[in-house]
């Protein structure tokens, strides 16, 4: 074996696999917590502050990507069916449904168990999260805390640090956070170290510039990795061990891979010919499938929007200041909860930039039925998008957990269509050029 194959195998790959075992790892100690008594922080991809809660020694519960997980696995149907028998509407977010089924069995899970909640902490930055917390109030009596993030007052008013509303927006978030303390510590029996916190958001830090320099490197041709079924395993780890030396680690040595690829020319294709922007949440009842669908095409996504919002607006490489950590905290908070909102709701320009920086040939738009807060406009989006540049677009519709309004055989049609309509403006251009 030569030098370079050696070096390929040690690094090509390193990511997935390290990303799984962090994954295992983590639902492994959930499993532990339930089994002890624990209760865990019932906590959100938008906004999760994982940072602080680590420093009361809560367990990090996500039911978003917990209900994810049985989509996946192909077992979401019967969690729906669970909680539609109780008395849940087919119309609400699946994910809500997935996790009423699974607190209903006591916590369990294809790769294990949660814990019950002790409480639960969300933003604003999705309507169903003050709902979906609603749902474990009732059904435990445990607190629930909702930091209210202001967001974007309109497409491009991004005030920076420094700037009279984004500092008046900083206070008001810090206040939420100084307001939580108090009762993190009652609840765990743990008291506030300000050091403690001060090192997670070190290691948070270290995530958030690395992640943002793994998405960059996606603009090499061809691209080191797929953004809908590499970066769902990136997610998980980003979200999952947010705060934590594991998951800064992680991130260093994904880096190093995705500079490594890009650098030997490796892609995640062998034979890249088109590369596309995701638009939404993926179609989880048929994962691989669904990837499949575009790559067996020559497509690649090489970047999305929900690398985006479910990474929590670590994708802007924001560095909370160390100085005062609390303020930090704050002012981290608001920059990524606000650049997760804005990607759902303000996207039309990021997508230009976007489509400009990676090169890319088409932008993919896929409305679920379980999410509205992702799906609602996204037909006008497109619109806004193709009167804005000529870019070539898809809508497609499925669902992120029902495989009830999943149909493979339409989704090809349309996918199939779609990558012929791509074919014939390449070759047109060609001619154009010649």
């Amino acid at each position: 074996m030569s030098a370079e194959t050696r070096a390929d195998a040690a690094v090509v790959g390193r990511g997935n696999k390290e990303g799984a075992r962090l994954f295992r790892e983590w639902f492994d100690e959930l499993t532990r917590a339930a089994e002890a008594g624990r209760g865990g922080a019932y906590v959100f991809v938008m906004g999760s502050l994982g940072e602080l809660l680590r420093t009361f020694d809560f367990p990090l519960v996500f039911p978003e990507i917990n209900s994810l997980q049985t989509a996946v696995r192909r077992v979401a149907h019967e969690y729906l069916n669970e909680a539609e028998d109780f008395g849940y509407s087919p119309d609400i977010c699946g994910y809500v449904k997935a996790d009423v089924a699974t607190q209903m069995r006591s916590g369990a899970l294809p790769m294990g168990r949660i814990p019950k909640p002790a409480l639960a902490v969300f933003t604003n930055a999705c309507n169903t999260y003050i709902k979906w917390g609603e749902i474990w109030e009732r059904m435990y009596d445990i607190p629930t805390f909702t930091l209210d993030v202001p967001g974007s007052r309109a497409a491009g008013a991004h005030a920076a640090p420094g700037d009279a509303d984004f500092e008046n927006d900083r206070r008001y978030v810090a206040a939420q956070i100084r307001e939580l303390i108090p009762h993190l510590e009652r609840i765990s029996g743990v008291r506030f170290d300000i050091d403690r916190l001060r090192e997670h958001i070190a290691h948070a830090n270290s995530m958030n510039r690395d992640w943002k320099r793994v998405l960059d490197l996606n603009r090499s041709r061809p691209a080191p990795f797929n953004a809908l079924s590499d970066g769902t395993i990136f997610l998980g780890v980003a979200n999952a061990q947010r705060g934590s030396a594991a998951g800064a680690k992680y991130f260093a040595e994904l880096v190093e891979e995705m500079a490594y690829k890009s650098d030997q020319g490796i892609g995640t294709l062998t034979d890249e010919r088109y590369r596309l922007l995701f638009v939404g949440v993926p179609c989880y009842p048929i994962f691989r499938r669904f990837t499949e669908m575009f790559t067996e095409l020559g497509g690649t996504f090489v970047n999305s929007t929900y690398l985006w919002f479910a990474s929590g607006g670590s994708n802007t490489g924001f560095q909370c200041r160390l100085d005062d950590p609390l303020e930090g905290l704050a002012e981290g908070l608001l920059v990524s909860v606000r650049d997760a909102m804005d990607s759902m709701f303000f996207q039309t320009q990021p997508l230009l930039d976007m489509y400009r920086d990676y090169a890319a040939d088409g932008v993919i738009y896929h409305p679920i039925k379980s999410c509205r807060t992702v799906s609602t406009g996204l037909a006008d989006s497109r619109r806004a998008l193709m009167k804005a540049g000529d870019i070539p677009s898809l809508f497609i519709e499925s669902d992120m957990m029902d495989r009830r309004v999943v149909s493979e055989a339409q989704l090809k049609n349309r996918i199939d269509a779609f990558f012929e309509g791509l074919a014939t403006r390449r070759s047109h251009s060609i001619i154009a050029e010649s």
